[in-house]
């Protein structure tokens, strides 16, 4: 369906992609992977004709519709969600304008000398809108919007009152809607929240078109893929199998490369010494022209591509009191909107609390209540002795300063810290070489994420309050925090939407309802099994929809 062949592509000095080729089949579910800057979006718009090949071609079946999903949604303001959605839906939402404007004409006194062509016009249309599935057409866009975690007053909103967040599901939900034969999502779970994730994936696994895209969530990449196609070094190669058996089979292939590197490397050693022993005696000269001549016609292999992977050790953190935190009689509102109501919680020392609940449910209000970022209206919220609290949420990434680079930054915050330590640390967080010297205003949210984490965790709390630490983390900057927070000896209260991370650190769960809270004894997994759904919101969400 899609075929790249033999491409190559230059941004500047910077090669990406040099005699490349893969092929995308009908029905393929693909993963697109490859560190950052490696030319996943590129990819993307040379499927899309937005960019050319400087060699080689990329080729589509005639015929083929292809939807594209990025993180540039462009403007959005003047219809509600639902019309913005509907808009996209391919030939339908043509046909659906052309109708809307014969019904208006329909109704002008001013045009009533053509009515008798305005009407069979009309008929026309309304048969090919009806042949199109289009009067059915809004409530499919409300259904996706509802998995989507969009409440019926905000689809008939204005959209341009909508956070970019929210813009995004809307772009997201345009393409969707229109059901391509090829769909290109490029991280397409950027700002989802775990029931909306759920519901995406299930849409996905339905959706009979062929699908490339890209996620930094592991899991949502090993639930619907089946097929790997890795950007490394210029080239495309193809995996069969989900993220998973992808990272077993790129493992596996980089050992055998490395045995035989390291066996060539033995043999041109033994070679190049007899040379240099023999080469000033005329009795082995023609053995030392032969070796020579050998060692040139041999095909040299190169090693594995190094995968640098920093680990962070956590410095031992300070002990804390039994208690921790504790919320005893809690009353926490908005307007007439009660959040929480005569609310008690206990974090004793050592535990890992999953914070789970549908949008709304007061999880972000929680955190900030036990960070003293809010204020309780009634009861109270006090810290255990001894606490030293590490606060992470998204506003932390506004806190930095926009002309310090990142080295600076670091310096700043552990003035007393060695060069060499401080180092290993930017390293650690994806920090390294000139991109130390970035100044914090040229961040991506990722970066800015990691450099804040980072500040974070190198003189470590004994309690981390995180909200969303994940969100806009590549998945090597991801499992390096799981890695690192597993081997993390403190306490944690955190909201997170990614499973990996919510499956490895807790062990604690806590489900705010609308009936109330609901604490798990166990962590993410045993909550799943004891609880039967892997999100509190499904089950309204289902409803919905």
């Amino acid at each position: 369906m899609i075929r790249f062949d033999s491409i190559a592509k230059q941004h500047g000095h910077q090669i990406l992609f040099l005699e490349a080729s893969a092929v995308v089949q009908r029905g393929e579910k693909v993963g697109l992977v490859g560190p950052n800057g490696a030319g996943k979006s590129t990819l993307f718009r040379l499927v899309t004709r937005e960019e050319e090949p400087d060699e080689g071609q990329v080729s589509i079946d005639r015929g083929v519709t292809v939807g594209h999903f990025s993180q540039d949604v462009g403007e959005m303001k003047g219809r509600s969600a639902v019309a913005e959605t509907m808009d996209g839906a391919g030939p339908v939402s043509a046909v659906a304008a052309e109708l809307a404007e014969l019904e208006h004409a329909l109704a002008d006194p001013a045009r009533a000398d053509e009515l008798e062509a305005l009407v069979e016009r009309f008929g026309h249309v309304q048969a090919r809108f009806d042949e199109l599935g289009g009067y059915g057409l809004e409530a499919r866009a409300r259904e996706i919007l509802a998995g989507l975690g969009f409440s019926d007053a905000m689809m008939d909103g204005d959209v341009g009152a909508l956070s970019g967040g929210w813009k995004m599901r809307v772009a997201l939900a345009r393409i969707l809607l229109m059901r391509p034969d090829a769909m290109l999502l490029d991280e397409p779970t950027n700002h989802l929240d775990l029931e909306s994730i759920i519901w995406l994936e299930e849409f996905l696994k339905g959706y009979p078109g062929a699908l490339l895209m890209t996620s930094h969530d592991r899991e949502f990449m090993n639930r619907i893929i089946s097929k790997v196609i890795e950007i490394d070094g210029g080239e495309l190669n193809s995996y069969s199998g989900d993220y998973d058996f992808y990272e077993k089979e790129r493992a596996i292939a980089d050992a055998h490369q490395q045995a035989q590197f390291d066996r060539q490397q033995a043999m041109l050693k033994k070679e190049l010494a007899f040379i240099e022993r023999f080469k000033a005696r005329a009795s082995h000269a023609a053995q030392v022209q032969s070796r020579v001549k050998k060692l040139d016609k041999i095909e040299k292999v190169e090693p594995p591509k190094v995968r640098k992977t920093v680990e962070f050790e956590f410095r031992q953190a300070p002990r804390s009191g039994e208690d921790v935190a504790k919320l005893a009689g809690v009353t926490k509102g908005y307007g007439a909107r009660k959040i929480y109501e005569g609310f008690d919680f206990l974090v004793r020392r050592g535990e890992r609390w999953a914070v789970m609940g549908a949008n709304g449910a007061g999880k972000s209000t929680l955190l900030k209540l036990v960070a003293g970022e809010s204020q309780p209206d009634q009861g109270a919220v006090t810290v255990g002795a001894s606490v030293k609290m590490g606060y992470f949420a998204q506003h932390a990434m506004e806190l930095l300063s926009p002309e310090k680079t990142v080295w600076e930054t670091l310096q700043d915050a552990f003035p007393k810290s060695s060069i060499g330590s401080l180092r290993t640390l930017a390293g650690c967080f994806g920090f390294s070489g000139d991109e130390i010297e970035k100044q914090c205003r040229v961040l991506s949210g990722g970066e800015k994420a990691r450099l804040v984490l980072a500040q974070m965790l190198y003189d470590p709390p004994n309690f981390l309050v995180l909200d969303e630490p994940t969100n806009h983390l590549d998945a090597a900057t991801k499992d390096m925090l799981v890695r690192a927070l597993q081997g993390y000896e403190g306490t944690m209260l955190f909201v997170s939407h990614d499973r990996r991370f919510l499956s490895a650190l807790s062990n604690r769960v806590l489900e705010l309802t609308p009936e109330g809270a609901i604490p798990y004894g166990g962590g993410y997994r045993e909550y799943v099994a004891r609880s039967g759904h892997e999100a509190p919101g499904l089950r309204s969400a289902t409803k919905r929809s």
